[in-house]
């Protein structure tokens, strides 16, 4: 893979800044969370970049119309992508630590190569499938099983880490979806259907949050207006297109191994912002899940080239 990049680095700077952005996000999420309530949070954020991203839109519908039968897969990506993929996150980051969650979800590669095995039909190997073990194993010490085991855990972060689990499965099937459908619409057309389709599956759980309390948006500060910002045109817009047009050019895996940049910066932001702890069992299981990662997906293309055992 590192020919590639030095062949064509576009697209793969463009997924780095991609990652940069979302790993700030675990921590401007979190901040930004205790003033909007979760499902009105993401009304929000894929309202306002669906109404930027609509004249965009439209020039592009322009140049290349939208086949009818194409917009199930369309509507899917959105839906997993987005709907249930922020969803799915904005209960689990509320729930656990921004560290946790950011390191939860380098399990997305691996759920990569596994899906890729099962509906793509990729070649997988041995040292692969050890790899995806040893990387779940991994996320069951940070998930808080030894803890379990023990009798001695707190119901709500175990909560909180199988929903970001849950949320980097659906990512993960979005952008399965979306990497055959961009070989025919632009990043751009993808993206904007995506926020549209989020904007309409979260209006009624945000008006039924506003109901339930009204009093939430007069009690809205400066610093959550930046997180509201910060989260729309960067996490959102900016981050989503430079992922969507480098997966494009590159592959779901290889797009995916640019994930293992978003715990680190969401680590030293949590740690430095939120004053959150790494804890041993933490440790534990993140060096299992890097190492996992890497024989579950890195190490694909050198044992392709020793000819280990494929599945």
């Amino acid at each position: 893979m590192s020919s590639k990049i030095f062949k064509s680095p576009l697209p793969y700077i463009a997924l780095i800044i991609a990652h940069l952005i979302w790993g700030g996000n675990f921590v401007v999420a979190k901040i930004t969370l205790q003033e909007f309530p979760p499902m009105s949070l993401a009304f929000l954020r894929f309202a306002l970049a669906s109404l930027f991203l609509a004249p965009f839109f439209l020039i592009e519908t322009k140049k290349v119309k939208i086949n009818r039968a194409d917009l199930p897969k369309l509507v899917a990506i959105g839906i997993f992508t987005i709907s249930l993929n922020i969803t799915l996150f904005f209960e689990g980051i509320k729930r656990t630590t921004a560290i946790d969650a950011s390191t939860l979800t380098l399990i997305i590669p691996s759920f990569s190569v596994l899906l890729g095995w099962w509906f793509l039909k990729e070649k997988v190997y041995l040292i692969n499938l050890f790899g995806i073990i040893l990387g779940f194993a991994g996320s069951l010490f940070i998930i808080g099983v030894p803890q379990i085991l023990l009798g001695n855990f707190s119901p709500q972060p175990l909560l909180g880490n199988i929903l970001i689990i849950l949320a980097s499965l659906s990512w993960v099937i979005g952008a399965i979806i979306s990497k055959q459908v961009l070989k025919k619409y632009s990043s751009l057309s993808v993206t904007a259907i995506g926020f549209l389709v989020g904007t309409v599956t979260m209006f009624i759980p945000a008006t039924l949050e506003y109901f339930q309390n009204p009093g939430w948006v007069s009690q809205i500060t400066i610093l959550g207006l930046l997180g509201l910002t910060y989260i729309t045109l960067l996490s959102s817009i900016s981050a989503y297109f430079l992922f969507e047009w480098g997966l494009s050019k590159t592959s779901v895996i290889s797009a995916d191994l640019f994930q293992y940049i978003e715990p680190f910066v969401a680590t030293l932001l949590s740690v430095a912002i939120l004053s959150e702890r790494v804890s041993s069992s933490f440790l534990m299981g993140a060096a299992f899940i890097i190492i996992g990662g890497y024989l579950g997906t890195l190490a694909k293309e050198i044992h392709h080239r020793h000819k280990t055992h494929r599945i």
